[in-house]
């Protein structure tokens, strides 16, 4: 939201209240509090006046930093707020007579004692920013409206990243942003998944504690600050310093939660109905055996809406008409090797039967009045779940266990942004603050669902909206894009910003949502498709099965699906990661290479896991141009390769596409190619790219997430040695285009000549 008029004068009704200077500070162990007047203090008359403001400075976790700016205190708290995790450290806390300091692991506060207002963050002996003189604010707009305003110094050259899943230019500087769910599509400023966090690469990232509306300015109101401001009495955020931004990730997941590991089976080809189309079980079955009969390996079938009658979404019943057999049809799937995905939403239609029974048991959403809040957009007559309610959360959960007894596996919980304000909640919850929340709520109890009903390791949802710490409930997908390039390169944007966001697992409809792909757009989508976290074919109107493109668009999925699979024990490794130390799969080139200055605004090009350079193609004649960081890196399919900082022009046919392994990486490449969930280290091949001198380590999961086999690859001289923990199954060592050997079972130790 922005309060100024140029540089000298404020809006037209808005009054602002800075802090002039410290007045006195307080101590207490791990806690410095700050006490702000908004006006210089000459003599004793001047303390009779108001406003002030106090901040309290605190450590949740090492190299994080709290600062709680209030201004009335008297407030009555109001949910939901934010899940944040803290670790029991020694923060220091000092002062003099020039300062006051807290200090957290490398990172300080610093408060000058003396002259105007001024706060650092300093670390390293470097400041990494600011709050100067009439940063921090109290502002008031013409409407009577109070907000709370800070703003950070942005200095020269730091590039802004984050705050969820936003479909316009990676690099932050110059927006605004509203966090605020919204329904929009990927074509506009609105998002589905909106976080209220930012990363930078100047060895910080900043945090807003605030669920509901924070309006961002990030380098454009004021051009040189980071600004965010929020409607209420006391505003919270957390500095996390890094210094890299993969550490900073890393704490800022370590203190809103990390995604829970999906399971393997996940990773494989997802194919669903498409949404309005029209279809039955011997849709499905033609569907299934149509992409058995072509050597297509699937892992997952998924029902979206209709699998319910029209007007009774949702009433999580099988629409009788078309599947009279839901049991035998899912035992048949599942027969097939099939897992089964059923699409759902928070909504419950006027005319579905779940809508008098939750009208009288208290779980549908109200209006003050105590009557049930509903429209006529989606669904006629739709009330919304509260799932503020403990009851509520069951009776929803319940009738979702129901499915999975009878054969289900994972839902796709859609919705869940348009979340109305004139409404009373069961737990009192604020509803401007339960906006964004609301789908937190939403599939966190899909995701429990899930988890007590098949396991832990087994629970995956497919969701379109998030916050703050939805990245612990995998996976989301980009939502509705069109059928074009342009579409497949902003849901490129929303995955990436995302994951800059904290979110490990990401997904988007292969050939896009609305509209229907040319033959061309659909094959360049699968290779983006099957080289993402999660891979899906999914349309609105239309049906997304290759062979109602043109025979090459099968050749093109059976090459790249292939390709994923046997990609799996890598992959899945970079889950883990993803899982235990919240770094996504799919990463911001950025996020691997901080010091390179041609990395930071970099969009359409991304690293799979840590040692995969990937570079979609957003034309018809195959035309990419992508940037390949310093060293050799080698295309994993020819062999070919090419030697960074450059800038590579390339033209690809549609079953290629620039796909790089990192100089000195060691990538393991599984045996099977026909189901994401084999066994990985049975028959596994270590391809070396371009041997380096420093050891690397290589951990081979198992599908269930243990570790099935260690090995150790090192360059010695004219040899390269890889040696194995534990008891090996059958493996091989090769180098890129050179020599290989093999191993039996058991060998621990194999080389090959360089």
């Amino acid at each position: 939201m922005k309060f100024s008029d140029g540089y000298w004068r404020l809006r037209e009704g808005v009054h602002a209240a800075y802090p002039q200077g410290v007045l006195d500070v307080e101590t207490a162990p791990g806690t410095l509090t700050v006490h702000a007047p908004t006006h210089p203090v000459g003599h004793r008359g001047d303390l009779l006046k108001g406003p002030a403001l106090t901040l309290t400075c605190t450590a949740p976790m090492p190299d994080v930093i709290a600062v709680r700016i209030t201004h009335f205190a008297g407030g009555v708290a109001r949910g939901p707020s934010f899940d944040i995790a803290r670790e029991t450290h020694d923060a220091e806390v000092s002062r003099d007579d020039g300062e006051a300091r807290l200090t957290s692991g490398a990172l300080s506060v610093r408060f000058a004692r003396t002259g105007s207002w001024r706060m650092d963050f300093e670390a390293a002996g470097h400041t990494l920013t600011s709050s100067g003189v009439k940063d921090m604010g109290i502002m008031e707009t013409a409407d009577g409206h109070h907000h709370l305003r800070e703003r950070l110094a942005l200095r020269v050259g730091t590039a802004v990243y984050g705050l969820g899943e936003r479909f316009g230019p990676l690099v932050r500087n110059g927006q605004a942003v509203d966090v605020w769910n919204a329904d929009g599509g990927t074509a506009t400023e609105q998002a589905y998944k909106n976080v209220p966090f930012l990363l930078t690469d100047a060895g910080y990232g900043v945090f807003v504690d605030h669920p509901g509306r924070v309006s961002f300015e990030v380098g454009s109101e004021a051009v040189s600050r980071i600004q965010f401001s929020a409607e209420d009495q006391e505003l919270t955020y957390y500095v996390i310093h890094g210094p890299t931004p993969k550490e900073i990730l890393r704490r800022y997941t370590a203190l809103t939660g990390r995604p829970a590991l999906p399971p393997a089976w996940s990773f494989g080809l997802w194919l669903s109905t498409s949404f309005t189309t029209s279809y039955d079980e011997e849709t499905v079955s033609g569907f299934v055996d149509g992409m058995a009969e072509r050597a297509l390996p699937l892992s997952v079938f998924h029902f979206d809406c209709f699998w319910m009658r029209e007007y009774q979404w949702c009433d999580f019943t099988w629409d009788p008409r078309v599947f009279p057999d839901p049991e035998g049809m899912l035992r048949r799937l599942r027969e097939r090797g099939l897992k089964i995905s059923v699409w759902i939403n928070p909504y419950i239609g006027q005319r579905s039967p779940l809508f008098a029974e939750g009208k009288a048991a208290g779980h549908l959403l109200k209006r003050p009045d105590g009557s049930v809040w509903q429209w006529d957009l989606w669904q006629p007559g739709m009330a919304l779940v509260d799932f503020t309610s403990p009851d509520a959360r069951a009776w929803y959960a319940a009738k979702l266990t129901a499915l999975l007894d009878m054969g289900v596996d994972c839902f796709k919980t859609d919705f869940g942004e348009r979340v109305p304000l004139d409404v009373v909640y069961a737990d009192g919850s604020d509803p401007e603050r339960m906006h964004n929340y609301y789908t937190h709520l939403y599939n966190r109890t899909v995701h429990e669902a899930l988890s007590e009903r098949r396991g832990e390791g087994e629970a995956v949802v497919f969701a379109r909206s998030a916050t703050a710490g939805g990245q612990r409930f995998p996976v989301h997908w980009g939502g509705d894009c069109e059928s074009t390039y342009e579409a497949m390169a902003e849901s490129l944007r929303g995955g990436l910003s995302l994951g800059l966001s904290g979110f490990g697992f990401w997904s988007h409809d292969i050939g896009g949502f609305e509209g229907t792909p040319d033959p061309a757009l659909f094959k360049r989508w699968i290779a983006f498709g099957l080289l993402s976290s999660h891979s899906r074919l999914h349309g609105s109107s239309s049906y997304r099965v290759p062979w109602l493109f043109d025979e090459e668009s099968v050749e093109v999925l059976r090459h790249f699906t292939r390709l994923k699979l046997r990609l799996m024990p890598y992959l899945y490794e970079a889950a883990r990661q993803a899982h235990t130390e919240g770094v996504p799969v799919m990463r911001a080139m950025v996020l691997e290479f901080p010091d390179d200055p041609g990395c930071a605004g970099l969009e359409r090009q991304y690293m799979l896991g840590g040692d995969l350079l990937v570079a979609p193609v957003f034309d018809d004649e195959g035309e990419v141009t992508y940037y390949v960081p310093e060293g050799v890196w080698t295309h994993v399919p020819s062999g070919r390769t090419v030697r960074g900082p450059r800038w590579v022009r390339e033209t690809h046919g549609f079953r290629s596409v620039p796909l790089l392994a990192r100089p000195g990486a060691v990538i393991p490449f599984g045996a099977a190619d026909d189901r994401p969930d084999a066994d990985w280290a049975d028959g596994i091949t270590l391809r070396v790219y371009e041997p380096a001198a420093d050891p690397v380590t290589v951990r081979v999961p198992r599908p269930d997430g243990t570790t099935a086999a260690t090995f150790t690859v090192v360059r010695d001289g004219a040899v390269l040695r890889a040696e194995a923990t534990g008891t090996p199954a059958p493996w091989r060592l090769e180098v890129a285009g050179g020599p290989s050997a093999e191993a039996a079972a058991g060998t621990a130790v194999l080389t090959v000549p360089l």
